[in-house]
């Protein structure tokens, strides 16, 4: 299935049916009065998040999505027929942005959560309606109220609790794929990944979820290469899981590189907890190993753990460093929330 995480789409809300101008009619009743019946209200326009969708490739194909009008009202005061609401279903983790694809209309991330996004027209009122002492005939009747339409963004960024970043052929899927079941696109030249992976991963009896994206490169937020659209997929991690390619001749531009992209893009990813990883060490010699990690360490200014994903080296190590990056992560969340709790009283 191909995954698509963003979509532009055009909805329009019912319109109400029109009430009826209608007069009660039979045998052996004179002057029956007005018996029109109100129109029915226009079916609304709604956004579900559910589970089992990871992706908006349904909205790639079907770009206009049009709820139900209301029936009209009919003598003997009957009123018309509600229209049907239209339900977008999109997967958890989806914004729903207006047109300018900048102001967000809501942002759906726990499954059942619903949106009410355009409300149907109001039926118009039959001539049932405005009989009075004075006016006991009235031949007028109400249009139905017109619905609501405009087109929107639908983008999507997906859940997880540690974001891959590096530089095209870092080694990212090779690592997604030795920790998790997921079977992501594995080759020697750039830019392999072209699309989002999301990996479950456990060790010692917990589990985190992965998210792998694209390689980023120099001026990628100017839109170079495949640019920093997918960054948007680990804006919500907790934590980022930076590799660094051990066999580039300078990891500690690499690094550099990737930061001032992280910088560039903002949203508070360069403020994100980061694991530094020299990755492909399987390839170095101990001397090179040193002199690089040597080199990384002053770019970063912390201790970047050498890993090696094809021979399994420091795997489990870095899994469980994020494990505890993540705990704490949620720890200093739960201490910023202030607590509502008043102090109990004491005389």
């Amino acid at each position: 299935m191909k995954f698509l995480d963003q979509a532009k789409i055009f909805v329009k809300s019912g319109d109400g049916g029109a009430g009826s101008v209608s007069f009660r009619r039979e045998k052996y009743v004179a002057e029956g009065g007005p018996d029109g019946g109100d129109g029915g209200r226009g079916g609304d326009v709604w956004v579900e998040c559910v589970d089992g969708l990871n992706t908006l490739i349904d909205y790639r194909y079907a770009q206009h999505y049009k709820a139900k009008v209301g029936m009209h009202g009919m003598g003997r005061n009957r009123t018309g027929a509600r229209g049907a609401d239209v339900v977008l279903r999109v997967p958890k983790g989806t914004q729903i942005l207006e047109e300018d694809n900048e102001t967000v209309i809501a942002d759906l991330t726990e499954v059942g959560e619903k949106l009410l996004l355009l409300r149907g027209g109001n039926g118009g009122f039959g001539n049932a309606h405005f009989k009075t002492s004075t006016n006991q005939a009235p031949r007028h009747a109400n249009p139905g109220q017109d619905g609501q339409e405009k087109w929107v963004w639908l983008r999507l960024k997906l859940i997880a609790d540690t974001g891959l970043v590096g530089l095209p052929n870092a080694g990212k899927s090779t690592f997604l794929a030795a920790v998790s079941a997921a079977k992501p696109k594995i080759a020697d030249y750039p830019f392999t990944t072209l699309h989002p992976n999301l990996g479950v991963c456990e060790i010692d009896g917990r589990g985190f979820v992965l998210a792998d994206i694209p390689g980023l490169i120099e001026g990628a937020h100017e839109g170079t290469g495949l640019g920093d659209r997918f960054l948007g997929h680990v804006e919500r991690t907790r934590v980022l899981l930076h590799l660094v390619d051990g066999s580039s001749e300078d990891p500690a531009e690499s690094y550099r590189i990737i930061r001032g992209e992280l910088e560039a893009y903002g949203n508070g990813l360069a403020e994100k907890p980061e694991i530094v990883c020299l990755s492909k060490a399987d390839a170095l010699s101990e001397e090179l190993r040193d002199e690089k990690v040597a080199a990384l360490e002053a770019a970063c200014g912390q201790k970047p753990l050498i890993l090696s994903s094809a021979s399994g080296e420091n795997v489990d190590t870095v899994q469980r460093m994020i494990i505890r990056a993540i705990d704490k992560d949620k720890q200093d969340e739960a201490n910023a929330v202030p607590s509502n709790k008043e102090e109990e009283w004491r005389p």
